[in-house]
């Protein structure tokens, strides 16, 4: 073991309850507007779990490079705690606060420790900077992928929300859009309206996109490799919400939809599709 780390690892393990009861204090004044989002108990979980991990990385090795083994576990813990912050509504910087707050407690341990040794106090200052700074650009990092993958989720679920498929009628089913038609959103219309003709046993598909604002090249084909899929599996599909604007933008970009069936209005393309099963409302 180094001298600057088994200095940090005896002051700490001298002074533990000390460190851990101002760490414990920095953090309510951090998160004095934010109390109601964590408990004490849970707190003091973390803060104690924190400081035995540290305890051992350092007594397990003499360097201060938190990337190697003996750091494995306290990384494995920043990592699941940033989720957990991140999953509490705290911000990346509050959540990097943990490891913080912990530098200026140990700090306040490390001066009254060398009070009347200035050489000592810097080389374990210096020594406990290295480790927490990378510990706290650590678990920043950590939330910060926790949060994407929360984002990421998010709009996936978002994306699958927005393109419901409706049984309007035995064998009819009804793909109301709306927003924008992407790549990965196409992909998404494409499985559900797939699975739905699977599920449903139907014949008869009709994509309304009223609520699609914009029609270009690339949403026409779209809309058309869908057709295409729809067919496929033994589904008809006609397409609704054919307004004036989106006609003569059709017509303007050269695409060709002569083979698929329009409507003007989602009502118009059921009373088709009931035609199409000769079915009538009486």
């Amino acid at each position: 073991m180094g001298v600057s780390t088994k200095r940090l690892f005896e002051i700490i393990q001298r002074h533990e309850d000390v460190l851990l009861s101002d760490w414990m204090r920095l953090q309510g004044e951090s998160l004095a507007s934010r109390r109601d989002r964590i408990s004490e108990s849970q707190l003091r979980a973390n803060s104690q779990n924190f400081v035995m991990a540290f305890r051992e990385a350092l007594s397990a090795g003499n360097s201060s490079d938190t990337s190697r083994a003996e750091w494995g576990s306290l990384r494995k813990q920043l990592e699941d705690l940033s989720k957990q912050r991140a999953a509490q509504g705290f911000s990346s910087t509050e959540t990097a606060l943990f490891v913080l707050s912990f530098k200026q407690a140990l700090f306040n341990t490390l001066r009254q420790e060398f009070s009347n040794d200035p050489a000592s106090l810097v080389e374990s200052a210096w020594a406990a900077t290295e480790i927490l700074d990378q510990l706290g650009l650590f678990i920043s990092e950590s939330y910060l992928k926790s949060r994407e993958s929360v984002i990421s989720r998010q709009q996936q679920e978002l994306l699958e929300l927005s393109t419901p498929v409706v049984e309007l009628w035995t064998g009819i089913l009804a793909l109301p859009l709306i927003g924008t038609l992407d790549s990965s959103r196409t992909q998404v219309v494409m499985q559900n309206l797939l699975e739905a003709i699977v599920a449903k046993e139907a014949d008869l598909a009709i994509i309304d996109i009223t609520g699609v604002p914009t029609v270009d090249t690339l949403v026409a084909q779209h809309l058309l490799k869908t057709v295409a899929a729809a067919r496929l599996m033994g589904a008809d599909c006609i397409i609704s919400g054919i307004r004036p604007q989106i006609a003569q933008t059709i017509i303007h970009l050269g695409v060709d939809l002569s083979a698929v069936i329009t409507k003007a209005t989602l009502a118009d393309a059921f009373r088709l599709a009931l035609k199409k099963k000769n079915l009538s409302i009486t």
